[in-house]
């Protein structure tokens, strides 16, 4: 099946040419009249599969142009990064097309988003946080709502937008089109459908977990963190090979110190992007990256999530995720649009049961390559590698030296409180007397005389 098969306009078709595409996706195949037709929708797709295309090339197909101020498409997506890439991919395929679109977000100018809103939009898409936030302003009426897209929702729910989903379903008119799209599907997905959507068609390309066929995968047995920053050096010195490579941490701190260690050797090859970079720091290490600018990305799972790389050579899994839907979604920015690609998974031994988890979801055994003959393996440990025992000594101390000291006792046996019962309480009644009677002060001057 290719696009012209698609009952598509003839603005999307030169918008779709421009782009080189030919062929739809099994997904943007299966939910195209599935959407058109205005029922609810829940897609379930692997990452990587076009989920973006599939819902709005129907949306955009049959949104007629009209001058209304307010928005008639809602599209929700977890991250700031995720918004821009939506909206992009939005304004590329309404390139011949009369539409209105915005993206807005936190940690960005709200009174500029609020004059984009006054000025007339067709399609917003929004993080959960702003966009409530715009709501309770009343600049943005979600009242003329047509249709509301939730993209990758259990990201969301995993960070906590609940909350604020709930409160701006209250705000959206009863009768609209709910469309759903997730690469996994969870018992928290599961029962937000339940609640608000009514008889959704599902359309499942593939059963959440099962890994992209064009997606090679192996896995190396690593004893510390300072050894897998030595195989990474390995790696990444081979330019022509790893000429586009992702890595993942689950941390921000492991994500700084990493980055601390590859600098030294990559310098400006290397960008990085978590929670704490400012946004404008964020978005340029995206663009750099897609653009081949910078030919290591070192992110955080939340941070990647759902955006799309061209022509990622290597997704190297720097920890080994404690949930094994973190894996699908990392190992999913490589092999994007039916392209070979390749990943890597290294483990502590601590980290094995987490592997097999994930080789449990995915019903596949990762293959455990040896490590290379040259690898140097580090005997320095981090802080959370060292024995419990060391985090209560000096660093500059073995456990033999640690021992207190006499001043150490002293103290302890001066500040230890015993009981005295009835005979503690009267000697201090001895040394500090009070009046027999309250106020009477001619009464204790006279037993003084006396």
């Amino acid at each position: 099946m290719t696009f012209k098969d698609l009952d598509l306009s003839n603005q999307l078709h030169y918008a779709i040419e421009d782009l080189r595409f030919e062929n739809p996706t099994p997904i943007q195949e299966q939910a195209f009249s599935v959407i058109r037709s205005g029922k609810d929708v829940v897609g379930i797709a692997q990452t990587g599969t076009g989920k973006t295309f599939g819902y709005m090339l129907p949306i955009l197909r049959d949104l007629k142009f009209l001058k209304t101020q307010h928005p008639r498409v809602l599209v929700l997506v977890p991250t700031r990064e995720l918004v821009l890439q939506v909206v992009d991919e939005i304004e590329k395929l309404g390139k011949y097309l009369n539409i209105r679109v915005l993206g807005v977000y936190g940690g960005a100018n709200i009174n500029t988003q609020k004059q984009g809103i006054a000025q007339g939009q067709d399609i917003i898409v929004a993080t959960p946080g702003r966009l409530y936030d715009l709501a309770l302003s009343n600049v943005l009426k979600l009242k003329t709502i047509q249709k509301l897209v939730i993209d990758e929702v259990d990201v969301m729910l995993d960070l906590g937008f609940r909350f604020q989903l709930m409160n701006i379903f209250d705000l959206l008119p009863e009768r609209r089109q709910n469309i759903l799209f997730s690469a996994t599907m969870t018992e928290d997905v599961d029962a937000l459908i339940d609640d608000f959507f009514k008889n959704p068609e599902k359309i499942s390309v593939a059963v959440s977990g099962t890994p992209l066929d064009n997606i090679e995968q192996v896995s190396y047995n690593i004893p510390n963190f300072f050894t897998k920053v030595n195989l990474l050096h390995h790696f990444l010195k081979d330019r022509q090979t790893y000429h586009k490579v992702l890595i993942f941490v689950a941390f921000k701190r492991t994500a700084d110190l990493l980055f601390k260690h590859l600098e030294e050797v990559f310098g400006s090859e290397l960008c990085i992007i978590h929670s704490n970079k400012t946004q404008n720091y964020r978005i340029r290490s995206i663009r750099q990256f897609d653009e081949g600018k910078n030919r290591i990305l070192l992110a955080t799972d939340v941070m990647a999530r759902g955006l799309d790389f061209d022509n990622v050579s290597h997704v190297i899994n720097f920890d080994t995720p404690d949930f094994p839907e973190n894996y699908m979604h990392r190992i999913g920015r490589t092999g994007r649009a039916e392209k070979a690609g390749k990943t890597i998974l290294f483990s502590t031994e601590k980290e094995q049961e987490n592997k097999e988890t994930i080789e449990e979801l995915m019903d596949y055994k990762i293959p455990v390559l040896e490590l290379p003959e040259a690898l140097e393996i580090s005997k320095l440990l981090t802080e959370d590698e060292r024995p419990k025992e060391d985090s209560q000594q000096s660093k500059n101390r073995t456990a033999l030296e640690f021992v207190p000291g006499a001043a150490f006792h002293d103290k302890s046996e001066k500040n230890s409180k015993t009981n005295q019962g009835g005979s503690y309480r009267r000697e201090i009644a001895k040394k500090y007397k009070k009046p027999k009677t309250r106020g009477d002060k001619n009464y204790n001057l006279r037993n003084k005389k006396k």
